[in-house]
C-alpha cells in the first residue's frame, strides 16, 4: 500500500502527516512525500518517509500510484500555496483513483462552513481512523 504525502511551502503540514502515519500505521506500508517544492519534501523526508520527490511532474506521476492521498485541502485549489500548486497538480490528485483525505486547512480567502474547528494533530488522526477502516486494518 501506499500513501502519498502532498505539502508545500515549509513542508509543516506534511512533516506532522508524516511522523503521524509512521507511528500509527504498520512499517509495511510506503509513504511518499511529495512536495511542491524542495523544502517541503525534505522536511517530510526527515520524519521518516519511504521515497520523496518534488514537483508538479512528480506528483502526476506519483499520485497514480497511490492508494491514498492525503494532504490539506489546498492541494485540489489551483494556484494556492503561493501558486505552487498547478492546475495539473489538482487534476492528477483529483483524478487518481486513490482516496483523497483532505485537511481542512485553508487558504485565507476560502472558508468551509458546519466543520469541527480541531487542532491538526487530531486531525490528522481521523485522517489514521478512516485509512485503517477503509483499508480494514486494526484500529
Amino acid at each position: 500500500m501506499i500513501i502519498a504525502v502532498i505539502d508545500g511551502m515549509g513542508g509543516g503540514i506534511g512533516t506532522q502527516i508524516v511522523s503521524i502515519l509512521r507511528e500509527e500505521l504498520p512499517s509495511s506500508i510506503e509513504i511518499y512525500a511529495l512536495g511542491t517544492n524542495a523544502i517541503a519534501t525534505s522536511a517530510m523526508m526527515k520524519s521518516k518517509a519511504n521515497k520523496g520527490a518534488t514537483g508538479e511532474n512528480a506528483i502526476v506521476v506519483s499520485s497514480k500510484k497511490a492508494n491514498v492521498i492525503i494532504g490539506p485541502i489546498s492541494i485540489i485549489i489551483p494556484n494556492s500555496m503561493m501558486g505552487e500548486v498547478t492546475t495539473k497538480t489538482v487534476e492528477a490528485v483529483c483524478e487518481a483513483d486513490a482516496l483523497k483525505i483532505l485537511l481542512p486547512i485553508m487558504p485565507e480567502n476560502f472558508q468551509l462552513v458546519s466543520l469541527e474547528n480541531k487542532p491538526l494533530v487530531l486531525l490528522i488522526k481521523d485522517a489514521v481512523k478512516v485509512i485503517k477502516r477503509e483499508f480494514n486494518m486494526k484500529e
